[in-house]
């Protein structure tokens, strides 16, 4: 992502459930087919000993989340995570207009 290049921000703030039960590799395996979406730009993710995780996709348009959120392989692990690994989350959809940044 270009500093102070418009773009759109999908905010994922969710709570784990007890257990990994297939969460990590379902997890890499998204990062992996999410790289390679047309308008995807890059994520930031983090996640506390609590359960709670904060990831923010960065996208360049509103059709592109779209897309991302239809794809059919992303769709199946929606479903699992609503039945096995969240208790709870809460997704935004923000327009990013101006970044700022210190150091690297």
């Amino acid at each position: 992502m270009k500093p102070n290049e418009p773009c759109f921000a999908v905010i994922f703030t969710s709570t784990r459930t007890p257990g990994d039960h297939g969460y990590a590799a379902a997890s890499e395996r998204m990062m992996e087919l999410v790289s390679q979406q047309p308008g995807f730009l890059g994520i930031d993710s983090i996640r506390g000993e609590d359960g709670v995780g904060i990831t923010i996709s960065y996208w360049h348009s509103e059709a592109a989340i779209l897309a991302w959120r239809e794809h059919p392989e992303h769709r199946e692990i929606q479903a699992r995570g609503r039945a096995q690994w969240y208790s709870a989350f809460h997704t935004r959809v923000c327009r990013v207009e101006r970044e700022y940044r210190f150091g690297q």
